[in-house]
């Protein structure tokens, strides 16, 4: 039991200290029925949705099958390091920076083991983690902590698109730039070589029509167009239906973290001393905090805990999301390609971290870069 507990904790810390955090804040306010006035139903049933339907699409191997189709019309390495990082970079602004790494982390090691380009691994890993983290940036959906900043910030999708617009067009360019550059030493490849094999069935191509329109009913939630509790119910029956081995595949352990913040949030509110000081440090200080924040616990859980003592959302926006750059922990996701890689190669895991960090560094100081003469 012990040993199970311990193994919980080291997979699922954020959440461990989210609810640590919220039991010892319940000390200094008793729970009440306020507590549910903490919890934004909004973002959590939207993300549910969404974590249900980009699930089903990853069961019914919608992303390999997109994969596989731009890998055939790559000729030389350059090509093939561009489309496995471009993939992330695109990808991810519709299904989370977390799943287009879950899902084309793998896809990249087994294209270039096929293309025998070994020597690419560590390059192409790092930049597909750096790009997930890019180009998740875009959109209200890219990631959690743009769910949730939206939901709070009350602007249109398209407005909170044109906070990011610029920094994550910067940031393709920059990516193109690296990709063309560290892949100069061009080689011819075979493509029908090189590109895994399809083994998507015909079922699995018919749920993804379904999935798509579920998607569909997402993004009208998203855009306040629809309302959100519909779209869950509309969601979750569908999958209950068609696709209900989904339900076990969706990360709940990221709603409770969510959750617990919420609750641990709304008690430091109800604190005026602990209010007044926070929001003190944070304000007008968004970028910076939000960054350096992000640093040691992570952007998600960065942009919940600091939303709730400053009313400048943009600039908390894009703090936590150049945040997502630097530390190996900055942003979850980043795990996941390490995590990947230590597994099939753990004798050389050093040697990824470091590129890893100097390349997340590099990019997180050209994006400050850019917001400082752009200010």
């Amino acid at each position: 039991m012990f040993q199970k507990i311990k193994n919980f904790v080291k997979k699922e810390t954020v959440l461990t200290v989210a609810v640590l955090l919220a039991v010892i804040s319940a000390f200094f306010v008793k729970p009440g029925r306020e507590y549910l006035s903490y919890i934004d139903g909004r973002t959590l049933c939207i993300l549910l949705s969404l974590m249900l339907v980009v699930a089903g699409f990853q069961r019914n191997g919608l992303f390999d099958e997109v994969g596989r189709k731009l890998l055939a019309r790559t000729k030389n390495t350059a090509q093939l390091v561009g489309v496995l990082v471009f993939l992330c970079f695109f990808s991810s602004m519709l299904i989370t920076n977390d799943v287009a790494l879950l899902t084309f982390v793998p896809f990249a090691l087994v294209t270039l083991q096929k293309c025998n380009q070994h020597r690419l691994i560590v390059l192409v890993l790092v930049l597909q983690t750096i790009a997930a983290n890019l180009g998740s940036m875009l959109t209200p959906i890219g990631n959690p902590q743009n769910l949730y900043l939206y939901g709070l910030a009350g602007v249109s999708a398209g407005e909170f698109m044109g906070w990011m617009l610029p920094y994550v067009a910067f940031s393709g360019l920059l990516l193109l730039v690296v990709v063309f550059v560290l892949s100069a030493r061009r080689q011819k490849l075979s493509p029908e070589v090189c590109v895994p094999e399809d083994c998507a069935r015909q079922s699995g191509r018919r749920k993804n029509m379904i999935y798509l329109a579920l998607f569909i009913f997402c993004l009208l939630a998203v855009a306040r167009l629809l309302p959100y509790y519909i779209a869950l119910a509309v969601v979750v029956v569908t999958v209950f239906f068609v696709d209900r081995a989904v339900f076990g595949e969706v990360d709940y352990c990221l709603l409770l973290t969510f959750l617990a913040f919420f609750i641990f949030i709304g008690n430091m509110g109800n604190l005026s001393a602990v209010r007044d000081t926070l929001q003190g440090l944070v304000g007008g200080r968004e970028l910076g905090i939000g960054i350096a924040a992000s640093q040691l616990v992570s952007n998600v859980p960065a942009a919940l805990l600091l939303s709730g003592f400053t009313s400048d959302y943009k600039s908390l926006t894009l703090g936590v999301n150049f945040g997502g750059l630097g530390t190996l922990i900055a942003s979850m996701a980043s795990l996941i390609s390490y995590k990947i890689y230590a597994h099939n190669y753990n004798k050389t895991k050093g040697i990824y971290l470091l590129w890893f960090t100097v390349a997340n560094l590099l990019f997180l100081a050209a994006l400050v870069l850019v917001y400082v003469f752009a200010a």
